[in-house]
C-alpha cells in the first residue's frame, strides 16, 4: 500500500500540472504547509521517543559524510564537468544534500517502517543544519554576494519550522508531557507523506536535459551511487548493524533536496542544472533506492 501511495502521489503531480488544472507553482503553498505545519508535526511527535546513545552517531554524521564526499568529488572533476563557480556551487549543493525528507520520509517508511522514520527525523534536520550554514555560505561566496554574515545564516536557521520544533522536541520533554498532543500531532504528520510527494511530481521537469548530461552524470552518479556506498562502508568499519545503520545510509541515497535546489536558482548559481538535478534524480532514485534497500537488508 505505500508504494501505491509513492506512485499515486509522485504520477499525480505531473498529470494534473500537464492538465493545466493546477495554477503555476502551486507546489509552492503545498510546501509552505509541509515546512510549517506536518514537518514541525512529525519532529514532535517522534524526537520524544527517540533514545539517544552513541548509536546514533552514523545517522548524526552521515550529512557531513555526504558533503564533505561531494565537495572531493566536484573538486577532482571540476575541470572537465564543473569549470564555471557557479556551476560547481550548484552541484556540491545538490549532490552534497539529499532530499531527506520530501522523498525521505515516505521511501524509508516504506522500506523500513515506522522504526527507520524515527532515524530518517535526526538525518534530515542534520541535513538542513548543512544547508543553512555550510550551504547558504557556499551559495553566497559563489553568487558573489555582499551579505554573507554569519548573523543572516543564523537567523535563517532559528526561523527555519523543522528545526525550531526539533530543538523543541528536545527541549519541551523535559518539563512536560507532549503524550496530550499526540493525536493531533499524529493527524499533522500524516499529511506529510502524500503533500510531499505530491509536490515533489509537480516539480519534476526535463527541459535542457541534453546539454547538462554531462555535469548530471557526474553529481547523480556521485549523489545516487557514491555518496550511500561511503556512509555504508564506514557503518562495515564500525561493524554497525540493524535499522539505526540501514535507515542512516539509505536516508544518505535520497536524491538531491529539493530546498537546496531552491536555494541554488535564488541565488543564480546555474538553475537549470540544479532544477534537473533534482527532477532526473527523483526518476532515479526510485530504482537504485529499491537496490539499496535490497543490498543494506541482507548486509547490515
Amino acid at each position: 500500500m505505500n508504494f501505491f501511495l509513492i506512485a499515486l502521489c509522485l504520477v499525480a503531480g505531473p498529470i494534473l500540472r500537464s492538465a493545466g488544472i493546477l495554477p503555476e507553482n502551486s507546489h509552492k503553498g503545498i510546501n509552505t504547509w509541509i515546512l510549517y505545519i506536518a514537518q514541525p508535526a512529525v519532529a514532535l511527535l517522534y524526537i520524544p521517543t527517540i533514545r539517544w546513545s552513541s548509536a546514533l552517531i552514523l545517522p548524526m554524521a552521515m550529512p557531513f559524510l555526504v558533503w564533505v564526499g561531494a565537495w572531493i568529488t566536484l573538486k577532482l572533476f571540476a575541470r572537465r564537468f564543473a569549470r564555471e563557480k557557479r556551476t560547481f556551487a550548484a552541484l556540491l549543493l545538490t549532490a552534497g544534500l539529499g532530499n531527506t525528507s520530501f522523498l525521505g520520509f515516505p521511501l524509508t517508511e516504506a522500506y523500513f517502517g515506522d522504526r527507520g522514520l524515527r532515524i530518517a527525523v535526526i538525518c534530515d534536520q542534520f541535513s538542513f543544519l548543512i544547508l543553512w550554514t555550510i550551504g547558504v555560505m557556499t551559495a553566497l561566496n559563489a553568487s558573489h554576494s555582499a551579505d554573507s554574515g554569519g548573523r543572516k545564516i543564523f537567523k535563517s536557521l532559528l526561523r527555519f519550522p523543522p528545526f525550531v520544533a526539533f530543538i523543541a522536541a528536545l527541549v519541551l520533554p523535559r518539563f512536560m508531557s507532549l503524550a496530550p498532543f499526540n493525536p493531533l500531532l499524529t493527524k499533522l504528520a500524516g499529511t506529510l507523506v502524500p503533500l510531499a510527494l505530491f509536490s515533489v511530481g509537480l516539480q519534476i521537469r526535463f527541459s535542457g536535459l541534453r546539454d547538462e548530461l554531462p555535469s548530471l552524470s557526474l553529481g547523480l552518479v556521485y549523489k545516487l551511487l557514491v555518496a550511500p556506498a561511503l556512509v555504508f562502508f564506514a557503518a562495515l568499519a564500525f561493524q554497525l548493524k540493524g535499522i539505526i545503520p540501514q535507515a542512516g545510509v539509505f536516508e544518505a541515497a535520497m536524491p538531491p533536496m529539493i530546498t537546496s535546489a531552491i536555494i541554488a536558482s535564488e541565488y543564480q548559481l546555474n538553475p537549470r542544472i540544479s532544477n534537473m538535478m533534482v527532477s532526473l534524480g527523483i526518476v532515479l532514485s526510485i530504482a537504485t533506492t529499491a537496490a539499496w534497500s535490497f543490498l543494506l537488508k541482507a548486509v547490515l
